[in-house]
C-alpha cells in the first residue's frame, strides 16, 4: 500500500513537472535531444488533413451499477452506442491498476493508426538515442515538436526515415512489448496496424513507472503531448475531469478507396483524480466529425468504467 501511494505521488509530481515544462517550452527554455539513422524514403500518407476541427459528442453513457465489473459496465454502456463502423477501446488506471477493454467487432482486428503512430515514432527515436548514447539535435527537436504538437506530416516523414522506417519501428516495438502492431511499409507510416490494447501498452512506455525509456525521455514526450494545438485537443480529452491537464495525440485519415474515416485518439487524462491511459481506434465513419463524436463517447465511457473500480 505504501509503495502504491508513493507511485501515485510520483505520478502527480510528474504531471506537475510536465505542466511546468510545457510552459517553459513555449518560452523556448526546455531542450532535449537524439541522433539516429536514416534509411528508407517516406512519402506523406494520402488524404491526412493536418488540422481537423474539434468536435464533441452529445451522447453520454452511465457506467456505474452496484456490484458490476468495470468490463461489464463498459460493455453495457457501449452496447447502446450506435456506430457506423467498428472500434476498440482500452483504458488503464495507473493509480488503481484497474483496466478495461472493449471491441465492437473482434478484439483481434487491427486498425490504421493514422497520426497516433507519431507517438510511437518519437518513442523509437528516443530509444535509439538512449541505446547509442546520443542526444537530439536542434533540428530533431524542431521536427519532433511539429510532429506531435501540430501533427505535421513532412516532419514525420523525416523522422520516419531517421528511425529506419518500418524496420526501426518494429524493432523498437519489440522492446516496448507491443505484440499487435505492425509498421506500415513503403513509407506509409499512417497505415501502421495496431490495436487499442497495444496502444495502451505504448502509453505505459510513455507514462508508466517501469519503462525502457528514461524519465527524461518520458517527460519529453509527455511535454509535447500536453501542448497539442487547440483544434486537435478532442478525443480522449472527453473523459478528463473538468479543469485538469491532459496529454494526447489524435489520428484522422480518410481512406481514398471508400472515402470513410479512420479516427483514433490516445493519451493520459485525469478521471476522478486518477491518472488514466485511454486508447480508442476506429474505422468506417462517414464523416470526420461523426468519427470524432464516436471516439469521444467511447473514451468517456471507458474512463468512467475504469474509474468506477
Amino acid at each position: 500500500m505504501d509503495d502504491d501511494l508513493g507511485k501515485k505521488r510520483r505520478r502527480r509530481l510528474r504531471r506537475t513537472a510536465v505542466t511546468a515544462l510545457t510552459g517553459l517550452a513555449a518560452a523556448g527554455v526546455v531542450t532535449f535531444a537524439v541522433e539516429s539513422s536514416s534509411h528508407i524514403n517516406a512519402e506523406p500518407v494520402s488524404k491526412v488533413s493536418d488540422k481537423p476541427s474539434a468536435a464533441s459528442s452529445s451522447a453520454s453513457a452511465s457506467t456505474s451499477t452496484s456490484g458490476e465489473s468495470a468490463d461489464a459496465a463498459l460493455s453495457r454502456a457501449l452496447g447502446a452506442v450506435a456506430a457506423e463502423g467498428s472500434y476498440q477501446v482500452a483504458a488503464l488506471d495507473l493509480d488503481s491498476g484497474a483496466s478495461v477493454s472493449y471491441a465492437s467487432g473482434s478484439s483481434a482486428d487491427t486498425y490504421d493508426t493514422a497520426s497516433i503512430v507519431k507517438v510511437d515514432i518519437l518513442a523509437t527515436l528516443l530509444l535509439q538515442a538512449q541505446d547509442s548514447g546520443t542526444t537530439l539535435t536542434a533540428e530533431q527537436q524542431t521536427l519532433a515538436t511539429s510532429m506531435i504538437e501540430n501533427s505535421d506530416n513532412n516532419a514525420t516523414n523525416t523522422l520516419w526515415n531517421e528511425i529506419g522506417g518500418a524496420s526501426g519501428l518494429d524493432a523498437a516495438n519489440q522492446t516496448f512489448g507491443l505484440t499487435e502492431t505492425v509498421a506500415g511499409t513503403d513509407g506509409d507510416w499512417g497505415l501502421t496496424q495496431s490495436t487499442a490494447d497495444d496502444q495502451v501498452k505504448l502509453l505505459q512506455v510513455v507514462h508508466g513507472d517501469d519503462s525502457p525509456l528514461t524519465a527524461d525521455s518520458q517527460t519529453y514526450i509527455q511535454q509535447l503531448m500536453a501542448n497539442v494545438e487547440a483544434d486537435q485537443q478532442w478525443g480522449v480529452s472527453a473523459a478528463a475531469d473538468s479543469g485538469t491537464s491532459m496529454q494526447l495525440k489524435n489520428g484522422w485519415l480518410q481512406r481514398s478507396a471508400t472515402e470513410l474515416w479512420d479516427i483514433n485518439s490516445v493519451g493520459e487524462v485525469t478521471v476522478d483524480g486518477d491518472s488514466v491511459l485511454i486508447a480508442v481506434t476506429s474505422s468506417g465513419s462517414s464523416t470526420e466529425s461523426a468519427g470524432i463524436g464516436l471516439v469521444e463517447t467511447v473514451a468517456e465511457a471507458a474512463g468512467d468504467a475504469v474509474a468506477s473500480v
